[in-house]
Formats: C-alpha cells, structure tokens, sequence
C-alpha cells in the first residue's frame, strides 16, 4: 500500500513518513498541492495525507483535483490553520471530500490507526 504525503514543512513529511513507514506503508512525498497531483499521476497511491495550507497550490484545491481525477482515493487532511485556525479548514475538506481530517498538533497514533481503517476497506 503506497501513501503520498502533501507537506510543505520539511520536518512535519519526516515526521508522517517515518511513522507510515513505520506501519509497513510505502511513502511518496510532495511538499505543496501541485507537486502531489503530478506524484499521483506518476505513482497512484492508495491513501493521501494533505496538509491544507501550502504554498503553489493549497490543500482545499489539491483535494477537490484528486476527488475530480481519483473519485475512489482516500484522503486525510491536516492543518494547522494558518493565521485563523484548523477549525475553518477542516470542515472545508470534508465538504471536498477528505475522509478524516486531523488538527496539528495532532496524535500519530490515530492517524496511523485512521491510515490502517481507511486501506482495510480498500482490500
């Protein structure tokens, strides 16, 4: 199972990688939207976690394009929220279609147990 991981901070893509790879998940990594929409031309991946604020091309417009081009793709947002908070975003992404979203600071645990639900049903 590969994951594509959408992240413009360097350390939080080190952080999620290392954790989904720890879980035995494959990872491919962008550091804004545009980036990850040409990895998932490149290498389809089975689940993308999205960060929704990012230079180039935000998260909210990254989702919309996979949801458009990949309707079965799973999708995880996280945001911290800039200047106004993860509250304004995240329910955005869900209206996009995310399929879980998660505020930073936010628990690698349930995320990776959030990864794990989403792929079991991909089987």
């Amino acid at each position: 199972m590969k994951i594509l991981v959408i992240d413009d901070d360097d350390q939080m893509r080190k952080l999620l990688r290392q954790v989904m790879e720890w879980a035995n998940y494959e990872v491919i990594e962008a550091s804004n939207g545009r980036e990850g929409v040409q990895q998932c031309r490149r290498q389809p991946p089975d689940l993308v976690i999205t960060d929704l604020i990012m230079p180039e091309q935000e998260g909210l417009e990254t989702i919309a394009l996979f949801k458009k081009d990949y309707p079965q793709l799973k999708i995880i947002a996280i945001s911290g929220g800039g200047r106004i908070g993860p509250e304004a975003y995240l329910p955005a992404a869900q209206e996009l279609g995310a399929d879980k979203v998660f505020s930073k600071p936010f628990d690698v645990r349930e995320l990776a147990e959030a990864v794990k639900e989403l792929l079991s049903h991909e089987k």
